[in-house]
């Protein structure tokens, strides 16, 4: 069994992974920047070490002092969280060489899965449906023009590295086929340091529903159902449910099967998600292989909650050499989980990032609601780091008592000293389409400029007013004395 693991991550997934621990007796060892010394996940771990400035590739992306911090404090593992390093096979493979424990697949399964086009190439030997599409030989401009012309309009053009949108580019005539070749070569040569492309057919309006799947170091492979992800603004997931409510018995029967298959293809270990996008209605639907992601999801929340597990302690044991913990056909879905990340950002202005001190942070406490939070009251939120503060978890019997949940929840969350999308999130989820689980991957680009105000909500006018401080101020008034706190002084009222 690990015993001293370290974590080479930050905020809300290191302090998972630290709860985690505790209940297995692990001892924990946190790394941190400049920016983060005095950040929650550092006082909650075991021990704390210092890995550098606040820049991102000179701390938390430095696979050099990561290995070297986990050597000098005696660990025998290391859990990559999501983001930063967690989906690096280099990392992986630094880790293996060192004597440590990675905690998710071995770094070849990272290196064949990095790779759309390897990917595609692996599902399709597998008999895993993937999108209708052509990976070019020839990479020059003009050979994927041919590939766009052989694969027919609407096209998209695709970075075989990296994920999250970046270098990909929709195709729906001649005219903007080099272009969109070109924008999307820069972008991926830029954030991946690979320039590699492929083209698929554009599939219009597609669901994005993912499958949970685990595997072990003896054989055994398993999932756990599904989750949609269709709201997605510019390609990066805002809301996610379990169960989703596009498929039928026979349909996630079909995608379950698909995933396993996916991952014993891959010869996968540990936590990791096959993503597929969904075509057409019930039974009859089609779905096509997206991609897979080597690690633990943002959104593993939505699967724990509905299935009763506790996914970070499963991959800890997976990792130290123990069978998968729940028996083959013993997991089921009870209830309906949704989830919303909260962001430090605007979105009247385009959702820019938010940055600077939590004057006041308040987590709801309501049945039936989870919080995973990486911030507290009084700290800071660095402008060098994604800008994720907490997830909300709802869970219900059914779909409409979490979605009650969840948007109660999200009432009873007031935050102060940065803006965040709160209330953009409540109108998203009180939209009639949402309600009706009527969802695609575009509905929240389609829709954004309805969700998305300028002004001050109603309850940060009143409190403002409260303090004496003209509303016109907005974000940039000061912080309340602590006996002037609007939050205490307003009587039978709430956020």
């Amino acid at each position: 069994m690990i015993k001293r693991l370290l974590i080479a991550n930050r905020g809300e997934i290191a302090l998972r992974i630290i709860r985690a621990c505790r209940e297995l007796h692990i001892e924990t060892i946190a790394v941190f920047s400049d920016a983060a010394a005095k950040a929650p996940h550092v006082a909650a771990a075991d021990r704390a070490v210092a890995i550098g400035p606040a820049l991102a590739s000179e701390s938390y992306l430095s696979i050099e002092k990561l290995i070297a911090a986990a050597q000098a404090q005696g660990a025998d593992a290391v859990h990559p969280g999501y983001g930063f390093l967690s989906e690096s096979a280099r990392f992986a493979a630094a880790c293996e060489q060192a004597g440590l424990i990675f905690v998710g697949p071995p770094s070849d399964v990272i290196a064949r899965m990095g790779s759309k086009i390897e990917a595609r190439r692996l599902m399709t030997s597998a008999g895993v449906p993937v999108v209708p599409g052509e990976t070019s030989e020839d990479q020059s401009d003009h050979g994927l023009e041919k590939a766009v012309g052989r694969v027919g309009f609407p096209a998209v053009v695709k970075a075989s590295a990296g994920g999250g949108g970046k270098g990909m580019r929709e195709v729906r005539d001649w005219a903007e086929a080099l272009e969109a070749i070109q924008t999307a070569r820069r972008e991926a040569t830029a954030a991946f340091g690979d320039g590699t492309l492929y083209v698929e057919r554009l599939i219009d309006r597609p669901r994005h529903v993912e499958v949970q799947i685990f595997a072990d170091h003896h054989g055994a492979v398993t999932h756990l159902f599904e989750r949609e992800c269709s709201v997605q603004r510019r390609h990066q997931k805002v809301i996610e449910e379990s169960p989703s409510t596009a498929l039928t018995p026979a349909l996630r029967a079909r995608m379950t099967e698909a995933a396993v298959a996916a991952a014993r293809a891959a010869g996968y270990r540990n936590a990791g998600t096959i993503e597929f996008l969904l075509e057409g209605h019930g039974d009859a639907a089609t779905f096509y292989f997206l991609e897979m992601n080597t690690r633990l999801q943002v959104e593993h929340a939505v699967t724990e909650e509905v299935v009763g597990v506790d996914l970070v302690r499963a991959q800890l044991l997976v990792a130290s050499g123990e069978p998968l913990p729940w028996p083959d056909g013993s997991l089921m879905q009870r209830g309906h989980a949704i989830e919303a990340r909260i962001y430090a950002e605007d979105p009247a202005r385009d959702f820019l990032p938010q940055a600077g001190p939590l004057l006041l942070y308040r987590e709801p406490r309501l049945p039936g609601a989870r919080v995973d939070a990486g911030v507290a009251e009084g700290g800071e939120v660095p402008v060098h780091y994604d800008p994720m503060l907490a997830k909300v978890i709802a869970l219900g019997e059914n779909r409409d008592v979490a979605l009650a949940r969840l948007v109660a929840a999200l009432r009873d969350y007031p935050i102060l000293g940065v803006r965040t999308n709160i209330a953009f999130l409540i109108r998203v989820l009180e939209h009639p389409r949402f309600r009706a689980g009527d969802v695609d991957t575009g509905f929240l680009d389609r829709e954004s400029s309805a969700h998305v105000s300028g002004e001050l909500p109603a309850f940060l006018l009143e409190a403002l007013q409260q303090m004496d401080v003209s509303a016109s101020s907005g974000p940039e008034a000061k912080s309340p004395e602590p006996e002037a706190d609007p939050w205490t002084t307003l009587r039978g009222w709430r956020a």
